[in-house]
């Protein structure tokens, strides 16, 4: 039996790998990639590196076998249809037996169209008849850390989110959450909202920033709208840049606070602060 991890190089991906290895032998671990040389430390250390591409279905026949369990962590490919490219992953899983397939997917209460893809893979997951685990993660604090340069620049938060609250948490977090579902038992054909602990708004983020650099940084509310054309212009695709300011207007909904408390208890700790996330990020 292996835990299979697909996109496991990836920035979630890495976080689960890791942590797997401090609770099982890196023999039990299989990493699932599209480029070997991404895994070349990965392999030095013992794990089974397994090259597959969910637009490629044939490199997934036989890459699973009976009793494995597998963690889909969802492509970042939204331009190739993924939900086609999960369903490669569930057909595979279903075909071999799997024990459990976990997916990550999205707060139920997000209505934006970032989630459309989850709801077509958790109903394709759901229709396949293979023992499931839902992890509905969150938003990432990383979602905002690793873009602090033009924050910096500008003494400026911006977003779309009116006064709305986010329950974000660290990659680290959502990876602890997964870890547990992989490696503990009672988890089939559950699902776990996911979120932080404590939600904070765009005025506090920038109030913490103030706070921890010393400056004056304000929280610029624009519209969706603007917020879509400053997307633009920064380089990020048309559509794309639709969809993140789609995600704020739900944000502005209460749409991503997730109360639930299921990623702190399948966690077994506190999930990261918002304010020790900014800490780390400035001094990276």
């Amino acid at each position: 039996m292996s835990i299979v991890v697909t996109g496991a190089t990836g920035h979630l991906g890495r976080h689960v790998v890791e942590q797997l290895l401090d609770r099982v032998p890196a023999e039990q671990v299989t990493a699932v990639v599209r480029s070997a040389a991404k895994a070349a430390d990965l392999a030095g250390r013992g794990v089974r590196i397994a090259v597959a591409d969910y637009n490629d279905p044939a490199t997934f026949d036989g890459l699973f076998a009976a009793g494995d369990k597998v963690l889909l962590i969802s492509g970042n490919e939204f331009d190739k249809g993924r939900v086609g490219q999960h369903r490669v992953v569930i057909d595979a899983a279903k075909a071999a037996g799997v024990a459990l397939l976990a997916y990550t997917s999205a707060p139920g209460s997000l209505t934006a169209a970032l989630a459309d893809d989850h709801r077509g893979t958790e109903e394709a997951l759901l229709g396949s008849g293979v023992p499931y685990t839902l992890l509905r993660n969150g938003w990432y604090h990383e979602n905002y850390t690793e873009n602090l340069a033009p924050v910096l620049e500008h003494d400026a938060v911006l977003a779309a989110a009116g006064e709305g609250r986010i329950s974000s948490a660290s990659r680290a977090d959502y990876a602890a959450a997964a870890v547990a579902v992989l490696t503990g038992e009672g988890h089939e054909n559950r699902t776990y909202e996911l979120g932080g602990d404590e939600a904070w708004s765009f005025a506090e983020y920038a109030a913490e920033l103030s706070r921890q650099t010393g400056r004056e940084i304000v929280y610029n509310a624009v519209t969706p709208e603007a917020l879509t054309g400053i997307l633009a212009g920064a380089g990020v695709p048309g559509p794309m840049a639709a969809v993140l300011a789609g995600v704020d207007v739900s944000i502005e909904k209460g749409e991503l606070v997730v109360d639930s408390g299921d990623l702190s208890r399948l966690a077994g700790r506190p999930a990261t602060p918002i304010a020790e996330a900014v800490a780390a990020a400035l001094k990276g």
